[in-house]
């Protein structure tokens, strides 16, 4: 019987990840479809953009909580992070298209101009551009290709995390409750995995161990 779940758990693994990149991608999809049916308000455009921009950020900060849950005893979904991973970086991309295309009608000096002028658009374009290697090799043949430097390269997440919480917080004049919240998550996050590097290697390994259940 043991054998029979284990072995239903390993197929069902692949499909439910598969699962989890459509479910990630209907909020896009929703988005599009109050768009295109003129539900977005007085201006869609900025409403897309910001849609599609705290979708991002919610992927970031899912990403960033795998290795917590699992650290602290709650459950292991490192199956996941992968996914997670490049779904952000796809709503990171989608928010950067609308800007691009329906902000700013395609004109290379408008967006120069914003990179330069304004503070958020710098830091949006940063996290952007560092997530870039990030998505290109998440996959197993990087993984194998890299080695160790491979998990180098990934802390580069905490931060993107950083700049990307920034261009949220800087992107409106008034912070509001939904701002701090998802800047307090980050900083526990960012401040979990900064404690997390400076403990003991055997505190570290430990740490890491999942907790027996019955």
């Amino acid at each position: 019987m043991a054998l029979l779940r284990s072995g239903i758990a390993r197929r069902w693994r692949p499909a439910s990840v598969w699962m989890l990149y459509v479910a990630g991608l209907l909020p896009a999809a929703w988005g599009f479809y109050l768009g295109a049916t003129g539900n977005l308000g007085a201006d869609p455009v900025k409403t897309f953009e910001h849609h599609l921009g705290l979708w991002a950020l919610r992927f970031i900060v899912l990403t960033l909580a795998v290795s917590p849950l699992r650290d602290l005893g709650g459950p292991n979904l490192i199956r996941y992070r992968r996914a997670l991973g490049l779904l952000s970086f796809y709503y990171v991309l989608m928010h950067f298209a609308v800007y691009l295309v329906l902000d700013q009608a395609l004109v290379p000096s408008a967006v120069l101009a914003d990179i330069v002028k304004r503070p958020f658009i710098t830091l949006g374009m940063a996290a952007l551009l560092l997530l870039v290697p990030l998505a290109l090799t998440s996959n197993s043949f990087s993984i194998k290709r890299l080695g160790r430097n491979w998990s180098r390269l990934h802390r580069l997440v905490y931060v993107i995390a950083g700049l990307a919480g920034l261009h949220f917080a800087l992107s409106t004049k008034v912070l509001a409750a939904e701002h701090y919240f998802y800047l307090g998550l980050l900083a526990v996050l960012i401040a979990y995995r900064i404690v997390r590097s400076l403990q003991p290697r055997r505190g570290r390994r430990r740490a890491m161990q999942p907790v027996a259940t019955e």
